[in-house]
């Protein structure tokens, strides 16, 4: 992994595992560009709200759209990862 790449993701990983640094908490807005294509997504602190086995899933929605109760929006269309590493190797990258 080249150095840009290298700070990249631990940058990501930084962040993933530190909800204290997030802008818009408890959201954390992440891309994954590929082919000129960015898909938008979020991951919330969910241990915050109470809820476990969040914390490595991608919701694919932004902060702008967001639905108005937690019911519509963990019923998004979402990717589920083991962890923040595996998020990564998918793409997913802090916007």
């Amino acid at each position: 992994m080249t150095d840009c790449g290298s700070q990249i993701r631990d940058r990501t990983m930084q962040f993933l595992s530190t909800p204290a640094l997030w802008p818009a908490w408890p959201f954390l807005p992440l891309v994954r560009r590929s082919r000129g294509h960015d898909e938008l997504g979020i991951v919330f602190d969910s241990r915050s709200a109470g809820l476990m086995g969040f914390s490595s899933v991608v919701f694919k929605t932004n902060l702008f759209l967001l639905p108005a109760t937690w019911e519509e929006f963990l019923a998004l269309p979402h990717e589920t990862f083991d962890g923040a590493e595996e998020l990564f190797e998918a793409g997913w990258r802090v916007d």
